[in-house]
């Protein structure tokens, strides 16, 4: 109700009077009932707390096992390869037709993945011309690249374009994607990213592709790669689902709050539901 009262034009700026706020009416339960509703909506607060601990639990884990990606079996650094022995330039680039509809992705920073931008025609862009990401494909972005925006393609991202401004590489066949999808997330490969990157202006710097080809890192061998990597996914399976439940039960205090509040739930079905 504040909400379609609140003045301006965007979310983050839209304000509300504090005489509309004061004027708002609402349904005051009973003290009694009030702690009821309080002591249902903190019971699903303790389980989502709960699940943050884990999650961030499980984060430190993953974050600590991530120094495995670059050992051996027997727990010695592996040796180290220039990323230019163990993956090539390849883009292959895709002309802007209008009529046809094409997925636009973006990088995002510290090697968290792609993010879906969304479709658009091809007379809606400036460019005559654009990079098509395929799986298992490792995509960066030259602009920034100090903030680490680097990583393989999923499957689910398979097609999707981008400007010039993001190379893509193929891995060679010693090299498991899932490993180094893993590698992308790590702060060692940031590091050496940013100690190459050019420009004088610092939100300007870019990294070129022949810079990245000269990165080196320990690369283990593939069956070594998959098994950490394994290990690795398994972890990040598990983050997913708190994050899910999370915002499950995120979802349902939000209803159950405005159901309490308006009578449309009964409270004492809300408590023996909780």
């Amino acid at each position: 109700m504040l909400d379609e009262r609140s003045t301006g034009t965007t979310g983050s700026r839209k304000r509300s009077k504090v005489a509309d706020a004061l004027a708002y009416t609402f349904f005051l339960p009973p003290r009694r009932v009030q702690e009821q509703i309080v002591k249902v909506i903190r019971a699903v607060d303790d389980q989502v707390a709960a699940l943050d601990v884990e999650a961030k639990a499980l984060n430190d884990v993953y974050q600590a096992a991530t120094s495995r990606l670059y050992r051996t079996a027997e727990g010695e650094e592996a040796d180290s390869r220039f990323l230019g022995d163990v993956m090539h330039l390849d883009v292959v680039r895709t002309p802007m037709e209008a009529g046809a509809t094409y997925h636009l992705a973006g990088v995002l920073n510290v090697g968290k993945g792609l993010v879906d931008k969304g479709e658009f025609d091809g007379a809606d862009t400036e460019y005559s011309a654009m990079n098509i990401l395929r799986e298992n494909q490792v995509v960066m972005r030259k602009l920034t690249a100090w903030e680490g925006p680097i990583t393989v393609v999923p499957s689910d991202f398979d097609g999707f374009v981008a400007s010039s401004e993001f190379p893509t590489f193929t891995l060679t066949n010693d090299v498991a994607p899932g490993w180094m999808k893993h590698v992308c997330r790590t702060p060692r490969l940031w590091a050496e990213m940013k100690n190459r990157v050019v420009g004088t202006v610092q939100r300007r710097k870019r990294l070129n592709p022949d810079q990245l080809l000269s990165v080196a890192i320990p690369v283990p061998s593939r069956p070594e790669q998959e098994k950490v990597a394994e290990a690795l996914d398994a972890i990040e399976s598990e983050v997913i689902a708190i994050h899910e439940e999370t915002a499950r039960l995120c979802g349902v205090r939000a209803r159950l709050l405005s159901g309490l509040l308006d009578r449309s739930i009964d409270i004492s079905s809300a408590e023996s539901g909780a």
